[in-house]
């Protein structure tokens, strides 16, 4: 195997387990055999550093509402200005996630909470910084555990409870809402189960409800301590015996290996592989962390027909950037004007179901800025483009108007130093390799070179061939 197909196929395994890799990062790694990568990848991923922008006793208790209250009634505007500062405190839960994507630190177990954040999805109600915090974490701190402990851990997550109505789960007035988006959205997928079994498994749910700080609480005179008839078993079930039913159920595996397989490997399922993976994912115990390093380890991940065929979500495509040149912005909430102007902002999903992803990253509104965005960034040139009006009232407390201007800096020396040994004549290809998912055409390197004439020394040459190659479609890909 020549040493540029390794570079890309390396390349590849950083774009998909993680978020790219710097030309250095690339250049160490594609020395080494693949499978020791990857392991390599999974040991760093091992420890774990929890997100932290709010303390538990800073959060919104009926105590505090009190305090928001004035001659006996609530204070509207006392409460829109809470409202706003827990925003901001979602904001910079986002921000400080970004970091932590962006640092290379821990890549796969972050992107793999990121796949989670889409599986799981959820959002925050009434602006609540405490819950999305707890949430984040236990999708990162269990992103490569066993699935079933994520399952539990989520499914018993405040915010999650908030956001799927569970709270008003009670005995004797039943919400369904929670119970259906367990088995069709988190385990078994739609079609898998019965009207009956959402409505008895309902039933199970009640009580599972939060306190005002936080913490998970099983409230038993509101439990419906009946008997139940779920997936063709009876008994005085509870939620806990619900969510070991879904995990007995070998559908699970396959639905949830299936979601991987499609984000990881290719939108398009390969059935026969998808049913071999489910069925060592589920002998395993749901072992996520096994799953991932059979699959990155095949040898038919690194098949042509997988290689660019993933379109970067926006997170992605912010966060690669970040990581490649080692960005830092000096005014970090522009990264949420990005989020929100290309559709996709952390603790804020459309729905219950996540984003689309794939293609439906990709339209008219956004695909110019996505091309625009790394001569935005690099080259601080002013922005004229709006965000998307999503006429979602909670990220409209996030937007920024256009016009603005990117602050960035870059690391250029590490990024320049990886080249050193590269000639002149060599410098476009091998910087495309670092950055791109396929060697350049004669086209693309024509349009390139038009782009170098005013670049004179070499760093300024590198500078310009980096923008250049990142504004082209094929950066979108990976």
């Amino acid at each position: 195997m020549d040493k540029l197909t390794r570079l890309q196929q390396t390349r590849y395994l950083f774009a998909r387990a993680g978020f790219g890799a710097t030309p250095g990062e690339l250049n160490d790694a594609a020395r080494k055999p693949l499978r020791k990568v990857v392991r390599q990848l999974i040991k760093d991923s091992e420890s774990f550093t929890a997100l932290k922008v709010v303390e538990p006793d800073e959060n919104t208790t009926k105590r505090a509402l009190r305090g928001l209250m004035r001659n006996g009634q609530l204070d509207r505007d006392m409460l829109r200005e809470r409202i706003r500062m827990n925003a901001e405190k979602v904001r910079d839960l986002n921000l400080q996630w970004l970091d932590q994507m962006a640092s290379g630190k821990g890549a796969f177990r972050e992107k793999m909470a990121l796949f989670w954040h889409g599986h799981f999805a959820c959002r925050t109600m009434g602006q609540n910084p405490l819950f999305m915090q707890q949430y984040a974490n236990t999708i990162r701190q269990n992103a490569l555990g066993r699935f079933g402990d994520l399952l539990m851990a989520v499914s018993k997550e405040p915010a999650m409870l908030q956001f799927l109505n569970n709270q008003q789960n009670r005995k004797n007035a039943p919400n369904e809402n929670f119970a259906r988006e367990v088995m069709e959205l988190f385990t078994l997928g739609r079609g898998n189960y019965s009207e009956h079994d959402i409505k008895e498994a309902a039933r199970a749910f009640t009580g599972w409800q939060f306190t005002p700080e936080g913490q998970f609480v099983f409230r038993e005179r509101v439990h419906d301590e009946g008997e139940k008839a779920i997936f063709s078993k009876t008994g005085a079930f509870k939620g806990e015996d619900v969510i070991a039913m879904l995990l007995e159920n070998k559908q699970t595996a396959r639905f949830v290996t299936g979601k991987i397989y499609r984000f990881f490997v290719n939108e398009t399922d390969d059935k026969n592989r998808v049913e071999e993976l489910a069925d060592q994912f589920y002998k395993s115990g749901y072992d996520i962390a096994g799953l991932m390093e059979s699959m990155f380890t095949s040898d038919w991940f690194y098949e042509a027909k997988n290689i660019g065929t993933h379109i970067k979500s926006p997170v992605e495509l912010l966060v690669g950037m970040r990581h490649a040149l080692g960005l830092t912005f000096e005014q970090p909430q522009t990264q949420i004007f990005v989020q929100r102007t290309l559709g996709q902002i952390l603790f804020y999903p459309p729905n219950v179901a996540g984003w689309a992803g794939g293609r439906n990253w990709i339209d008219s509104s956004s695909l110019l800025f996505r091309m625009q965005l790394p001569s935005y960034v690099l080259k601080a040139a002013e922005v004229t483009v709006r965000s998307k009006e999503d006429g979602d009232v909670n990220t409209q407390l996030l937007a920024r108007k256009g016009g603005q201007r990117f602050q960035v800096k870059a690391n250029w020396e590490d990024f320049e130093t990886a080249f050193y040994k590269t000639t002149d004549a060599d410098l476009t290809d091998a910087i495309a390799a670092a950055l791109l998912p396929f060697p350049l055409n004669t086209e693309q390197r024509t349009l390139i070179e038009t782009q170098l004439k005013a670049a004179q020394t070499r760093p300024e040459r590198i500078h310009a061939l980096t923008t250049a190659l990142m504004s082209l479609p094929e950066y979108q890909l990976c």
